[in-house]
């Protein structure tokens, strides 16, 4: 296939559709881990069209949704109390704190700037030498190394006035601590082609040879997901547990090993916390020691009281496939996205916001 629209033909789909009725025979409990692919599954109607045997988990890749409560509450802080220019991705926006939002902070007078690319907040700082300049750099692998070049940039401007908040997950930790969970009921998974594109896949392979699984790295377009779906359901079917590359018009094994070493060059590993899932050993990069300069948590000296999670949201069950978001009893209610609960139901990636606007749920159940 060499254009988009291919990807997308309700032909081709319901060949594809065809192959995998004819070779399910069993049950199978399938995880995409990207919210893009949760939202391209849930928008295009392929929920309503699989086969009965075959559930689709909706995963935690969705940042925003994993995102600690307790930094978009330092993010506020540094916005309202430290009155620095707070630069961020617009999904962050509208995530509630423990008190506020950021677009609540906005609206009460705080610098709160929506971006599309870390070097813009470099050049920001650039142009107010004056100001702190603070950007909210949350997200996968995928955004790692724009957030990594972002620092070097501001290093190489000589910038003082410039730091990131920092909170960047990774997913092949995330499949384990998935895995370990006793809950856990899933029997293979759809990986995110976007992060593969960048780390590759060569990081699955002890996955599969632990858990016994099947992984296959999928696109975004209805008949990637289609495609990913048929792979897995084959090797469930077959008995296999394998690392598969449907995505391979975007996807190499090794990955791209530049971005991987100016990612590697800014950052290392360490544990990190997900909201509402809790902490996951070696899942998260935080900045190494030669750049802690711009860690805006050591620069602030932030120091702010932790708040609990909101108990009537159900977001962690949702991210670690043990729920559906119509399953949620807020869902649609006292949940939505003018007054959401959680992140899901507001950002672009979230299982929440894709059943909200795209799906009339009560079908799908």
């Amino acid at each position: 296939m060499k254009h988009l629209t291919e990807y997308r033909d309700p032909e081709l789909a319901k060949k594809v559709l065809h192959e995998i009725e004819k070779i399910t025979t069993k049950p199978w409990k399938i995880m995409e881990i990207c919210g893009g692919q949760t939202h391209s599954l849930v928008k295009n109607g392929i929920l309503t069209v699989l086969p009965k045997n075959i559930t689709m988990l909706h995963g935690p890749g969705c940042p925003v949704c994993v995102t600690p409560l307790h930094l978009i509450d330092k993010a506020i802080y540094l916005a309202v109390e430290k009155k620095v220019i707070l630069c961020s991705f617009g999904d962050m926006l509208r995530v509630p704190g423990s008190k506020k939002s950021l677009l609540e902070a906005k609206a009460e007078g705080a610098d709160v700037r929506i971006l599309y690319s870390p070097t813009e907040a470099v050049n920001i700082a650039k142009e107010n030498p004056d100001k702190e300049v603070v950007f909210f750099a949350v997200g996968f692998e995928t955004t790692a190394p724009a957030n990594a070049l972002s620092v070097l940039h501001a290093e190489k401007l000589g910038l003082k006035n410039y730091s990131i908040l920092n909170s960047h997950v990774l997913v092949p930790p995330a499949i384990s601590a998935l895995m370990e969970d006793p809950e856990s009921t899933i029997d293979g998974f759809l990986a995110a082609g976007h992060v593969c594109s960048i780390m590759g896949y060569w990081e699955y392979y002890p996955l599969v040879e632990k858990y016994k699984i099947p992984i296959v790295v999928t696109g975004f377009e209805p008949l990637d997901i289609l495609q990913g779906i048929y792979a897995t359901v084959k090797q469930l079917e077959e008995g296999r547990a394998e690392v598969d590359n449907q995505y391979a018009r975007m996807v190499k094994e090794e990955g791209n090993t530049s971005a991987q070493g100016i990612i590697n060059q800014v950052y290392e590993v360490s544990d990190q916390m997900w909201r509402g899932i809790g902490t996951i050993p070696e899942s998260g990069l935080v900045l190494r020691k030669e750049y802690e300069n711009y860690d805006a948590n050591l620069k602030f000296k932030i120091d702010i009281e932790k708040a609990p999670e909101n108990a009537e949201c159900i977001a962690g069950s949702i991210m670690k496939g043990i729920k559906k978001p119509y399953e949620c009893v807020h869902f649609g209610k006292m949940c939505n996205p003018q007054n959401p609960l959680g992140a899901p139901m507001v950002s672009s990636e979230g299982a929440c916001a894709a059943y909200y606007n795209f799906s009339k749920f009560k079908e799908i159940v």
